[in-house]
């Protein structure tokens, strides 16, 4: 087969530390692919910039002009890794055959691309970038990732094991993706639901290049929480599960308690009314608070608002039978007309 256009989609929030070292190194890996010719020379880099508030996207931007295969894709507010990686899979699928995932941190190999590519080739439209093993991680991390994996496949949603958002996707199945309609994303747990041929490609994930890491643990657990109310409603039933069990037990102890009246043996029961009144209260509020989460999502999805707003596509110029070209739009086609220095 000819060799396919590739696009290597990478998110990007306040990265200005490593982008400069992740654009030199996704271009190289790109000469490399070219040269043993298993991708075109058409292939591109596109960077997208999820409402950064540092100097990442004239980082991108100046990239842009220099390198033609570095494209940019500025979104003109903070949406989220999700919507921000959605942006780029989409604004990419138009001039792609195969489009590869990646953080900018580049703590997943690089080099396992190449394997993607030669998967995509034999047949494979979802290709699965799966970690060897956890070591890296704090000893909370790894436990609580496996304690995450381990509790949505309970729930019966299907996750690939180790894998995060590192994986190619071939033009079809981005374009399927986009079917999905939801504002709550967690595409670990889309894209297995497209159902096209899939493999996997295992590699050892390495220390991040530089800057912090944008998933401290209050936006894990919130992405946790995300991925198991957007997929299952196994939570609502045990929370329905529990109050049964409650419900009968309590009937036990109410006959319990009254034959110990008849019997004339009932004595102070302050501690355990106390500790009863705790407990079930505080079920009450869990479920309250579960079914709030539900409730939100489903407000959420009926507002049907835009996941993302793009301000600047450096990839998909404009086109004179859709729109007229923004301000920024036309200040970026001007730079982009200017010689470029050597």
């Amino acid at each position: 087969m000819n060799e396919p256009m590739l696009t290597i989609v990478v998110p990007c929030y306040n990265e200005e530390e490593v982008l400069p070292e992740t654009i030199d190194k996704l271009r190289g890996l790109r000469e490399e692919l070219i040269d043993e010719r298993l991708i075109s020379s058409e292939s591109a880099l596109l960077f997208v910039d999820d409402g950064s508030n540092d100097a990442t996207w004239d980082i991108i931007y100046k990239a842009s002009l220099r390198y033609p295969e570095v494209k940019g894709l500025k979104l003109a507010r903070n949406a989220g890794h999700q919507n921000a990686l959605l942006a780029g899979l989409l604004a990419a699928k138009t001039r792609s055959d195969c489009i590869v995932s990646i953080d900018a941190d580049l703590q997943d190999d690089i080099a396992v691309i190449r394997d993607f590519v030669k998967k995509f080739q034999e047949g494979y439209e979802i290709v699965y970038g799966v970690r060897n093993k956890r070591d890296a991680d704090t000893f909370f991390k790894r436990h609580t990732a496996q304690w995450f994996y381990k509790l949505m496949r309970a729930m019966g949603v299907d996750l690939v094991y180790n894998h995060a958002d590192y994986r190619l996707l071939s033009r079809r199945a981005v374009e399927e993706l986009e079917r999905f309609e939801e504002v709550n994303l967690f595409l670990r747990g889309i894209v297995p639901l497209l159902g096209f041929r899939s493999a996997t490609v295992h590699y050892d994930r390495k220390e991040r290049l530089a800057g912090k890491t944008k998933y401290p643990l209050k936006k894990m657990i919130a992405f946790a929480l995300d991925g198991i109310t957007s997929f299952s409603v196994t939570p609502i039933r045990m929370i329905s599960l529990i109050g049964l069990v409650s419900f009968f037990i309590s009937l036990l102890f109410g006959g319990y308690f009254l034959f110990l009246k008849l019997t004339g043996h009932t004595q102070t029961g302050w501690t355990s009314l106390i500790i009863s009144i705790w407990f079930l209260g505080g079920l009450q509020l869990i479920a309250f608070g579960l079914i709030g989460e539900y409730i939100g999502k489903i407000y959420k999805e009926t507002k049907r608002r835009p996941r993302y707003i793009v301000d600047l596509d450096l990839f998909n110029l404009w086109k004179p039978q859709q729109r007229s070209p923004s301000l920024a739009e036309r200040s970026a086609m001007a730079d982009m007309r200017k010689p470029r220095s050597p």
